[in-house]
Parts: C-alpha cells; structure tokens; sequence
C-alpha cells in the first residue's frame, strides 16, 4: 500500500469502533434506483404479475434466512429480523393491490408499497422508525429479484478494504467479513445504532455520522487511514503515518482475566452476551465473568413467549462457559427497540418511555415469572454463579417488588439496571432492597439528555462523556456506598478505555463490554492507581461539554497514543 504524493487531507465524524488502520477506499454500490412509473400491458396477466412479486419476497427471505444461519450472535438477529420483514404480508399485499388496481409494474408496485410502509413506521418514532432502513433493504432486495440486477450489499473485492457508504443495513453489517473489510465510514449513523454496535462487536475500527461532505470527498481507490477512536478520516496520508498503523495492527494484546488498576485494585472486566455461542467466546478472551446476558435474544424471533423448558436450555448454555464465575443476566428488556408481538405494543405513541421492561409485568406478570423459574432451573444445572437484574427499575416500590420475586424462586443475588434518571437520583433508597446495580449507559444518556439514541442527527448527544451523565453515574455509586453495594456499567461506554478510567473513579466496581475491547481496557486501566481515576473523574464531571470531559481526560492518558487508542 503506497502512500499518495498529495498532500493528507483529515476528515471527521463520529468514532464508534476504535482502532487505527489505513487502506483503499471501496464505495458501497448505490441502492436500487426507482423504477419509473410505468404500467402492465393489457395483455399482461395480473394474478402472475402479483405471484411474482410474492415469490420474489419468499426469495429474499429464504436468502436472509440462509445468511442467518452462518451468521453468529448479534448479527444473526439482525438478518432474523430483516428476514421477517421480506416476510411480513404488509408488504407484498400493498404492492399486489397497486398492481390490480393501478397495473402498475412489479417493480413500481413494490417501490411504492414500501414508501408508505416506511412512512408509517418513521411516524411512530424509537425503534419502529429505526425499521425503515430495513424496508428499504428489503424493498431493494425484492426489486432486485424482480428486475433481475445485482444484489445490493458489500463490493467483492480480492483485496482488504475500508467501506464508504450512506448507511449499512442491519443484513449487510450482520455480513462483514473483517478479513474483507479492514474499516468503514458511514455518512449517516449514530454511536448506539445497530451498525455501531456490531462494529464494536467484530472489533473493527468504524466511523459514523461523518455527513455526504466528507463521504463524497472518498473515491475507489483512495488510500485512507481511519481512527475509530477519534472518528478521524485521512485522505492521502503520510508514510510515517502509514508505517505506525501497521506497527499498532501487529501488535496483539490479551486479557489474563485480572483486571485491576495499577495499585492492584480489582476491578472486574466482564463480557455482554447474547447467546452461548457468544458466552464461549467471551470467556476464550479472558473474560472474568458476564456483566451482560441479554436474554431477549432467546425471544426475538419466537412470535410467542419460549416455554420455561425452551428458556432453560438457552440459559444453561451461556452459563455453562463461567463455571464458578459471576453471570448477570438480565431479564427480558422487551419493548422500544425489541418489540415482542406476544408482550409489547408496537402502536405505543412514546414506546422507549412507555410499558416496556420490566413495566411489562404490569399487565403479564407471568412472562417475568416463567423467566425467573427457567434462570432458577438452569442455575442448578451449572456452577456459575447467576446474578439477575431487571431493565427500567424507576422506583424503590419497583426494586423491592422484583427483588422479592427473585428471590422466591432461589436466586439469591437480586438487582437493578440503572437506566431512568430517577433511579440514579434515588439510589440510596433503591439499594435497601437490591443487592447490586449495573448502569446501562445508553438509556440513561437518551433519559438524561431527552435525545433518541437511534436518531443520527442527535448522535453528538448520545455519548457517556456528557457531564450531567458522569454526575448521575457518580449519585448512584453515591446511593450504594453505604450500603456496600457493588454498581457496575454495561453500557457501551464501559468499552471506551478512556472513559473506563474515569468510571473506574467516580466508584464504579466492573465494567461489561464486548469481548474484543477486554484487552484494550485492562492495558489502560492497568497504568493508572485509583488515585489517579478519581482524579481523572472529577475533571471529566467538573467539565462544560462532553467534548471537553474527553479531551481533558485524554491529555492526562498519554498510553492511549501508545496504544493507537
């Protein structure tokens, strides 16, 4: 890879999956262009037309399902659902009606059916409007059967290289291989957007937000250097620059499983799971347990609730890889972003602050009482040790009521997820009843900052750096200091080595991230005493913006550089 004689050129966005690595430039193929507006033949017979475009959407379908099933943990799900939508009669019964009625071409038919599928679900807001990238996906895949041209997805390329796109659809980032694709920028995105998280998932470095301003600016070919630390961009870089990128990639860092601040104070480095798949690989990396297990993944493609037989299985098998060691599962977190047909309403005005969680046992308290028999069951089954916590504990009513009902079914360590500003603020009355917490840093910044995470164009907001998110985060280990509890993060900003130091002083116990950011976190942790975050903590709280918190902490960690971090 030769460096270019033009002068480097540095473009920026938002930094959702660190790491530092240089290559060409591959644009994402344009999507599906829209079909003119063009009418069947008289002689055409619509009931074949209609049988096309039904067996076109089976295609597609059965394609994603196909996919699905190499795939592994998140990116499975993600594929699962897309194929549900290529499966979802809405659909293909709109577009089969604009062909009777209108005779309008298949293709067309098809175009316009979805657009207004997609604008109903863009008027629901939260989660249903995160969907439309997923009806445009699968609208382009169907129109692409039909008028047989080229599968959009990810350029085949015999060589390594970095994805320039508008966006990626949940099936196509599900399908990165990371031997292929070193990097990607997108010009659209925010850092808790499904794209974001899988990136951090398969450890590659990635870059959001950055606007058609700067994606425009890279052409096939291009050499870049993308930071995904600093969400930086180099057009044309140096060879010097190029020389320390190879360096920073061929070093190889591991985690031994004794995470702990440089004056040795233990701080537990866990992993967040969806599957035992995901369970195994986490403690193949050093994991010292899991800080995470996301039980909704067992439901989301069940159209109705898992038997308790069906749940025990499931979670027997991630608790099977932690023998003797701490697993925190938490209970189903239905609702906003994860839907379920059997237990949450989809048509709610507000669904991320409506009956969602464990609000859900407000109306089907059996759904959280077969979960907790199943996790009871599988616990005997095994050697780890389950800790379980509810999702969108509001109140010390709600924390006492699911604590107590943990319990009676034998589980013996009972907690809260610390999402809702109001838990965080009332902490100290919350910890009488639950025996340890785990903050969820992406919900509570959405709370905090009245900002949906899922929307790009209020991405600047939703980042655990803003100050007002550290001072919550700080009450709540405030709340649980007198009475002994432990409060770790699971949120996304537990992976951001940087801000780890600092929750690491504001009193936070463990830190549960993906697997891949487990060695990245303990080097940095590792540098510094206790002394040393808490100090770094209250610069970070103490400051303006969660700009300035980041760069005041950063200036203070010169082994991030070191690292490429």
């Amino acid at each position: 890879m030769a460096p270019s004689d033009a002068t480097p050129t540095s473009l920026t966005g938002i930094g959702v999956s660190p790491g530092l690595i240089a290559g060409p430039v591959a644009r994402m193929a344009p999507g599906i262009t829209e079909p003119e507006i063009a009418t069947l033949e008289s002689s055409r017979d619509l009931d074949k037309e209609c049988d096309r475009i039904a067996e076109a959407a089976q295609r597609v379908k059965k394609g994603l399902e196909l996919s699905a099933a190499e795939a592994k943990g998140e990116g499975r799900t993600l594929l699962e659902t897309t194929a549900q939508m290529a499966a979802d009669p809405t659909l293909t019964t709109s577009a089969q009606a604009k062909v009777r009625e209108r005779r309008l071409v298949p293709e067309r038919a098809v175009w316009e059916a979805a657009g207004t599928l997609a604008d109903m679900l863009e008027s629901l807001g939260g989660y249903m409007a995160e969907r439309t990238r997923d009806v445009a996906d699968v609208r382009d895949r169907i129109i692409a059967v039909l008028t047989d041209s080229p599968m959009p997805g990810i350029p085949r390329l015999p060589e390594p290289f970095v994805l320039v796109a508008e966006d990626l659809a949940p099936a196509d980032t599900a399908l990165l291989d990371p031997e292929k694709v070193v990097a990607f920028i997108t010009s659209e995105g925010g850092p808790t957007s499904h794209t974001a998280i899988l990136a951090r998932a398969l450890g590659m470095p990635a870059i959001v937000g950055t606007g058609t301003e700067v994606t425009d600016q890279l052409q096939d070919g291009d050499i870049v250097l993308v930071d995904g630390t600093k969400g930086t961009v180099t057009l044309n870089p140096s060879e010097e620059a190029l020389r320390r990128a190879r360096e920073l990639a061929s070093r190889v860092r591991v985690f031994n499983g004794d995470g702990a601040t440089k004056d040795g104070r233990e701080v537990q480095l866990l992993a967040n799971v969806g599957d035992a798949a995901g369970a195994r690989s986490a403690a193949e990396a050093g994991a010292m347990g899991v800080g995470l297990f996301r039980t909704e993944f067992c439901f989301l493609d069940q159209p109705e609730e898992p038997t308790v037989e069906a749940q025990v299985e499931a979670y027997r098998g991630v608790l099977e890889a932690f023998p003797g060691k701490k697993v925190v599962v938490r209970t189903l977190d239905a609702g906003a972003d994860k839907p379920l047909p059997f237990l949450t309403d989809a048509t709610e005005a507000n669904p991320a602050l409506g009956v969602r969680a464990y609000r859900t046992t407000r109306r089907d308290p059996e759904v959280l009482e077969h979960q907790l028999e199943a996790l009871a069951k599988a616990e005997a089954d095994t050697e780890a040790k389950v800790w379980v916590m509810a999702p969108m504990i509001s109140t010390a009513e709600e924390a006492k009521a699911f604590t107590d009902k943990a319990r009676s079914y034998g589980l013996k360590t009972a907690g809260m997820m610390i999402e809702v500003p109001s838990a965080a603020l009332m902490a100290d009355k919350l910890f009488e009843h639950a025996d340890f917490a785990s903050i969820g840093t992406n919900d509570l910044t959405q709370y905090v900052m009245a900002a949906d995470r899922l929307l790009s164009s209020l991405a600047d907001l939703s980042t655990g750096w803003q100050p007002a998110v550290l001072r919550l985060i700080k009450a709540a280990c405030d709340g649980a200091s007198p009475h002994g509890r432990p409060v770790g993060v699971c949120g996304e900003a537990a992976a951001d080595p940087a801000l780890a130091v600092v929750l690491v002083g504001l009193g936070v116990a463990s830190l549960s991230m993906t697997a891949r950011a487990l060695p990245d976190v303990d080097a940095v942790l590792k540098s510094v005493d206790f002394a040393e975050c808490q100090r770094l903590a209250a610069l970070a709280i103490d400051a303006r913006t969660a700009d300035d918190a980041r760069a005041a902490v950063r200036a203070e960690l010169p082994i991030l550089e070191e690292l490429g971090l």
